[in-house]
């Protein structure tokens, strides 16, 4: 008779552990994610030189996302292509690094609702004669291997393309005059200028293609929807806005207060 209950309790213990592991593989919840990051895009992922340690907004929203989604993650640092790749050959479940949505990305990955909202803008020495990205031709500009701006430049212009794993390469250049330009994410451009430029830089032109970031999944991702939820949550009670004024000093634009 107790080697009966015995087994009546083992069968009833094993399922219940079987149907727990079926609901977490549904849809994520208690699973631990890779998450395919850049470590050289301030203020957006970088690593803190005394500590080691990842830091930076992306970080942060991707870190409260997984907390309310009831997921876990940990990071793994590449060249930004990379995380392109990774995330298309299915290496990666989740990737995160100022990535914007396009059609053309979205044909092989998945994309969350966007959470930053962004565009290209042209970097140049403050003697330049460009004054827009209709000077450019001709002229050597630098940008980020596997990016929008890289894409623009080639698509759109006749300049001499040269593009870098690592987009503050792309800036020294320009500083120190082996390029004559760099067209890149604003506010990564901003914050460069701002923190190394040493007051011998400026931005020229308009702010092209207005783009907005989104968190990247693997196409046909199980959490697409807990990712969203969290995300519009965060917003909704203002989550967003603290971290965003951490990063950028000021608070975010109106749409994402979530008044």
């Amino acid at each position: 008779m107790r080697k009966r209950i015995f087994f009546l309790l083992a069968a009833l213990s094993l399922l219940l552990v079987l149907t727990a592991c079926g609901n977490s593989s549904a849809d994520g919840k208690g699973k631990t994610y890779t998450v395919a990051t850049d470590s050289n895009f301030k203020p957006f992922e970088y690593k803190n030189p005394k500590t080691g340690e990842l830091e930076g907004f992306d970080i942060e929203i991707i870190e409260e996302i997984a907390d309310r989604a009831g997921f876990k993650v940990k990071f793994e640092t590449m060249d930004f292509d990379g995380v392109l790749a990774g995330l298309q050959s299915g290496r990666f479940p989740i990737g995160i690094a100022g990535m914007s949505i396009t059609e053309e990305r979205k044909e092989s990955i998945d994309f969350s609702i966007p959470y930053y909202d962004s565009g290209l803008v042209m970097m140049v020495p403050n003697d330049s004669d460009i004054q827009s990205i209709d000077d450019v031709d001709g002229k050597k500009i630098g940008s980020r291997q596997g990016s929008t701006s890289q894409a623009y430049l080639q698509e759109n212009t006749g300049a001499k393309v040269e593009a870098f794993p690592e987009i503050v390469t792309a800036y020294m250049d320009v500083k120190e005059g082996r390029l004559d330009g760099a067209l890149y994410d604003l506010p990564n451009v901003l914050y460069y200028m701002n923190q190394e430029g040493d007051d011998k830089l400026k931005t020229v032109g308009d702010v092209l293609e207005g783009q907005s970031y989104g968190i990247a999944l693997k196409k046909d991702s199980e959490i697409v929807d807990d990712v969203n939820q969290a995300l519009e949550s965060m917003i909704a009670d203002g989550t967003y806005a603290k971290i965003y004024e951490k990063f950028f000093g000021e608070a975010p634009g109106d749409k994402w207060l979530g008044e």
